[in-house]
Parts: C-alpha cells; sequence; structure tokens
C-alpha cells in the first residue's frame, strides 16, 4: 500500500459579511484553521459596496501560502 501525502502550497478563500466587524471575525477564524495546515496570509483584498438602500456590503478575498 503506497500513501502519499500532497501538501497544498497556495489557498485562496473569499469572505462577505455585512459589518466590517464580521468580516474580519470571519477571517480571524480561517486563519487559525488554515495555522493547522502550515498556511499564512500572503495578501489580503476587501472591498465595500453600498446598495441603493445605503446598506454596506463587505467583502475579502484571502491568499494563503506555505510557511
Amino acid at each position: 500500500m503506497n500513501f502519499q501525502l500532497d501538501l497544498i502550497q497556495d489557498k485562496v478563500e473569499f469572505f462577505e459579511a455585512d459589518s466590517i466587524k464580521a468580516l474580519e471575525d470571519k477571517i480571524q477564524s480561517q486563519i487559525e484553521v488554515n495555522k493547522a495546515i502550515l498556511l499564512e496570509v500572503y495578501h489580503v483584498s476587501h472591498q465595500m459596496h453600498v446598495t441603493e438602500e445605503g446598506r454596506r456590503f463587505y467583502s475579502a478575498m484571502v491568499h494563503f501560502k506555505a510557511k
């Protein structure tokens, strides 16, 4: 039986929330999960959109790379 493990080198995840605090919490939670598989944050890109009703909508893209 041949068992081989391949390490994840890059991972990109997308997040969205109604508040910047909620977005930060989601990202921080996922950072902790990815630390377990030896990934660290490489780059973060974020945007804010205002709807016609005036509500704000936040989104972010986080690029994780192997240490």
